[in-house]
């Protein structure tokens, strides 16, 4: 029998991610795709997926300006072209520990931002009209 360990530290990582991402206004949660990955999603546009493993979340995809996102990949090896994504709009970020939770949370607002930013005009208002 195998017994996996999941520390406190990486279950309240997890905890915290998910709960930063639903946070957002209009945010949900499903799983279209089977158990993993997590995905999260503003009017229908996903801006998260969460992959996990053993209880761990150890890769989160998330949209980002082309930009910034080749600007992030040269600056920390934890970020790569997205995982089953368009590589030129997604990150994977490696949970391994290399970037502190602000920058991750960081990183999450600039994937719902952008995804919020090209939403219909009335859209985006009942966004911002959600408690």
């Amino acid at each position: 029998m195998i017994i996996l360990l999941i520390s406190e530290g990486e279950r309240d990582l997890k905890n915290n991610i998910i709960e930063y991402c639903l946070k957002k206004k209009g945010a949900t949660q499903e799983h279209p795709f089977g158990p993993t990955p997590l995905v999260i999603k503003v009017a229908d546009k996903m801006f998260a997926l969460i992959f996990e493993e053993t209880g761990k979340v150890v890769r989160l995809n998330l949209k980002c300006d082309p930009i910034i996102a080749e600007n992030l990949r040269e600056q920390h090896e934890s970020v790569q072209p997205g995982f089953h994504m368009n590589k030129k709009h997604w990150n994977s970020i490696m949970i391994d520990g290399s970037l502190s939770e602000s920058d991750v949370f960081d990183m999450i607002d600039h994937s719902y931002d952008m995804v919020v930013k090209k939403l219909p005009k009335s859209l985006r208002e009942a966004i911002v009209e959600l408690n």
